[in-house]
Formats: C-alpha cells, structure tokens, sequence
C-alpha cells in the first residue's frame, strides 16, 4: 500500500514539476516579427531571407531557439511589438523617440539615410526645409515618415504614407511624388530590382545623418519582455559578431 502511494506522489511530482516548466517555458515563449524591406527582409520562394534575417536567425540558433519569424507591414509589425510581451522585432532603427520603448539588444545591420528621387533626376536640396515643397512617399509608422512628421512634415501636405516600400517606388516612377525617404540598401535594391540593370541606382539628394540609427538597424524586444531573455540574446548576438558570423552575412548581401 505505502510503495503504491508513494508511486501515485512521485508521478503527481513529476507531473507538477513538468506543467511548472512548461507554463515557464509558454510565458516567455517568443514571437518575432518584421517587414518586407529588401534587402535586409524579404519573402524569396516562400521563405524569409535577407541580410537582417540571417542574422538574426544565426541569433536564435545560437540563444537555442526555435521561433517562426512572421512577416507583415510595418505598422503592424510595430503595433504588436509596442502592445505584447515577449515580441522580437527586426530590422529596426534606434532613434531618441523609440529609445525608452523597447529593450535593445543591438545592430545587425548597416544603414544610411537619405531622400532619394529616380535616375536622371536632380533637386537642389541643401537642407530639409528645401524639402517641404515636394512630395515625399513613406512607409506609414516607419522611422523615415516618424523623423519626417517630427520635424513639421504631415502625411497629406507633403507626405504620402504606404504599408509597403515598393509602393513608393511604384508612386516615384509614375509621378505622383518627388521624392522618397528610404535607407541606402533598399532604395537601390528597389531600382536595380525594377530596372533589371545591376548597375542602376537611386539618386540621393540630402544625406539624414541626424534620422538617427547611424551605427545600423536593430533587433530589439518589447518592453515586457523579462530582462533576462534580453540579455541572453545580447550575448548570443556578441558571439556572432565575435565569431565573424555577422561580418560574412553581411559581406555577401553587400556584393
């Protein structure tokens, strides 16, 4: 009688024991999103690519985990990030605005803005009040369009706001905007893309050096999210970087 009950408490344990860790491991179960921003993310055959995503992916292989990136437009991508617990989101840009709304683990890209118009064009843009009297497209939520309005633009006075980033390229070859906000590696992406020539690109007519983000594009976690899975990706993400992982990623996307 006693070894059977002391059976039935061992399996009760270990039952108990078991559904603790599982409850554990569902509370900080991670979801990660993105956007389709070529080259750093982007939908090629049905899988997820990119130079961003490769890093990122080395980073959760090397944190030990096995999470389904999802891809959607930007501004829903950040709504869920901004709202949730436990969401990874990438590629993103570290600005002074969205410091305190995000724990940071760090860059896993590089980047450059500027306001880019079609080959063949030339505006005579020495500062970004020489902007104001054109028609810039964006990507609605993005950090481009989020610099521009905190600096006197407004998306239906000379901003023309998109969910996606080859909607306005589509809108700068059919004239309905000048210019568009974009950073360097999509902006050319989207025109070599488009034109079929490797050797085309778009035209930067003011460099943003103060759109913020200088050192690169981000991954970052929302802020409910405890700090010690943060902190468990920082380090995987310095092993990577200290391995030369990062480095041949992103040498191979900047061929």
């Amino acid at each position: 009688m006693r070894s059977s009950w002391l059976r039935d408490l061992s399996v009760a344990l270990v039952l108990l024991v078991s559904g603790v860790c599982s409850a554990l491991t569902y509370a900080h179960a991670i979801t990660a999103v993105t956007e389709e921003l070529p080259p750093y993310n982007m939908t090629v055959d049905g899988e997820l690519t990119g130079m961003g995503t490769e890093v990122v992916k080395a980073v959760l292989e090397e944190a030990g985990e096995d999470v389904r990136i999802r891809s959607m437009p930007w501004a829903r991508a950040y709504d869920i990030a901004l709202n949730n617990e436990n969401v990874l989101i990438y590629s993103i840009a570290r600005t002074p605005q969205r410091e305190p709304l995000f724990k940071w683990v760090g860059v896993i890209a590089p980047t450059r803005w500027f306001l880019f118009s079609l080959p063949g064009t030339e505006f005579d843009l020495k500062t970004l009040d020489d902007a104001r009297q054109y028609q810039i497209a964006t990507v609605k939520a993005d950090v481009g369009e989020q610099y521009l309005i905190d600096k006197g633009f407004a998306v239906g006075r000379n901003l023309q706001s998109s969910n996606k980033y080859e909607h306005n390229y589509q809108k700068l070859k059919a004239g309905r905007v000048d210019l568009w906000i974009s950073n360097e590696l999509n902006a050319h992406y989207l025109v070599r893309q488009a034109s079929g020539d490797p050797n085309e690109a778009a035209v930067p007519q003011l460099s943003l050096d103060d759109l913020g983000g200088a050192d690169g594009l981000c991954m970052a976690f929302s802020r409910d999210t405890p700090d010690e899975v943060v902190e468990r990706f920082r380090q995987a993400l310095a092993r990577v970087r200290a391995d030369g992982r990062y480095d041949a990623i992103v040498a191979k996307w900047l061929k």
